[in-house]
């Protein structure tokens, strides 16, 4: 990072930043790709350049852009969420679920608008789940059927692509545009992609301008994802580790989950008494979706994992 050549990102001559922004488009297999600080806000200018004022968006239940991102996909980016179950799996609804939720085409002017369907590609707050190419083809082409646009929240793309065993590009066919993150389990202290058409980035670039995202030597950051992106392959290692700390949950009384990437949820009584106690042990987790998720990534070893289980133990089943 101390090393990396740097320019002014804001009119687009720091070439640290443009190489990662090019082979990031490369990896996720669209024709260009913009950087900005932090996923919500990749997030945002994606559904900023999607919508206008009032239309209406489907995404899947306790989706990142539904409940993570503070509402600003209708305050800023003038969108009416609409949230779909998960009946087809955990994190993403069945095909005739988005078609039923987009309604006939056409109607007279005052009718409301739905233009865009949101995945989630893991899904957080399922876990982690991973969608497989299949089921997003099925979805794409009911989208697509429906008149919609799609965006994919693919924070954590890399995840899905390790578990499944395919590159991440193998997962964004047919989006408009996609979000990915550098930071979480790849370890970048900071930094997201938004991609899409070389038309959507330059429109998103005026909307991350807007949003206050206009940054200048940001080199520094673009050298740790482009670290991060050579780390890819390593992820199979914290599903292991929480493979691991699921199954010893189990073994002491908990409910938790296999996962099948990093993020293992566990259903509990009182979430409040329980992140508290897990606390007093020295192991931190948080509330998410309505019960207690822990997350695994490059800072935890397989060592920590037990230690962790071993305070658990020790102190009781909250």
């Amino acid at each position: 990072m101390a090393a990396a050549e740097v320019g002014d990102n804001v009119i687009d001559v720091d070439p640290t930043v443009r190489e990662l922004e090019e082979r990031a488009a490369a990896v996720l297999g669209m024709p260009a790709a913009l950087w900005t600080p932090s996923g919500t806000m990749a997030n945002l200018v994606a559904l900023s350049v999607h919508l206008e004022r009032g239309d209406r968006f489907l995404a899947p239940k306790n989706a990142h852009v539904l409940t993570n991102e503070l509402g600003s996909a209708a305050w800023l980016a003038g969108g009416m969420p609409e949230a779909l179950e998960h009946d087809g799996g955990p994190g993403r609804p069945k095909p005739e679920t988005v078609a039923a939720a987009t309604g006939p085409r056409g109607g007279p002017y005052y009718t409301l608008r739905t233009t865009l369907l949101c995945l989630e590609n893991t899904h957080n707050a399922a876990g982690g789940a991973v969608i497989p190419p299949h089921e997003h083809a099925q979805l794409l082409s009911t989208a697509r059927q429906a008149g919609l646009r799609v965006h994919l929240d693919g924070a954590r793309i890399w995840h899905a692509a390790v578990a499944l065993g395919l590159p991440p590009a193998a997962l964004t066919v047919g989006v408009d545009s996609v979000s990915a993150c550098f930071s979480k389990a790849l370890g970048a202290p900071a930094g997201s992609v938004v991609a899409g058409s070389r038309e959507f980035v330059e429109r998103a670039r005026r909307m991350r301008q807007m949003l206050g995202g206009g940054m200048r030597q940001i080199g520094v950051l673009a050298a740790a994802c482009l670290i991060a992106l050579d780390r890819v392959p390593l992820l199979a290692e914290e599903h292991d580790k929480a493979r691991r700390l699921a199954h010893g949950l189990r073994e002491l009384g908990w409910e938790a989950e296999t996962p099948e990437t990093n993020i293992v949820l566990a259903p509990v009584a009182d979430i409040a008494v329980t992140l508290a106690s897990l606390q007093a042990q020295g192991v931190l987790a948080l509330p998410m979706a309505g019960k207690v998720r822990f997350v695994l990534h490059r800072d935890v070893s397989a060592a920590d994992v037990d230690e962790a289980l071993r305070r658990i133990k020790a102190g009781g089943h909250p």
